[in-house]
């Protein structure tokens, strides 16, 4: 899937809505394997967590759908998340974007994307 390039959006060349779901499904996957993030989602309803984060992704990434969800800084309030869990979290960001086949530069953006919206998140 590498593409990479100024051309277009970054969430076109993520693949537009059907790349952003397949990399939101493989990551997630990957962040319910984690020991240390899977408690975080126990009680979570995970349709509507990706059906948000496809709108978050959306919205932060160029594409065509506007985040209706609550502030990030509401929803994670509270719920004991350090450094070392956003860290993991990322990383597992960076792996299914490398798996994906995604071009380094574009790889980076996204990354750079979400590690922008780290103080929204940490408790």
């Amino acid at each position: 899937m590498e593409t990479g390039g100024t051309d277009t959006t970054l969430y076109a060349r993520l693949g537009g809505e059907p790349g952003v779901s397949k990399l939101l499904m493989d990551f997630y996957g990957n962040v319910l394997s984690d020991p240390l993030l899977a408690p975080f989602f126990e009680n979570v309803a995970m349709e509507k967590l990706i059906s948000m984060q496809k709108e978050l992704f959306s919205s932060v990434l160029g594409g065509p759908h506007t985040y209706s969800g609550k502030p990030l800084k509401e929803v994670h309030a509270g719920r004991g998340i350090t450094l070392t869990h956003f860290q993991h979290f990322r990383e597992h960001l960076l792996t299914t974007l490398k798996d994906a086949g995604l071009h380094a530069d574009d790889i980076h953006d996204v990354v750079r994307k979400v590690t922008a919206m780290k103080k929204e998140v940490l408790s």
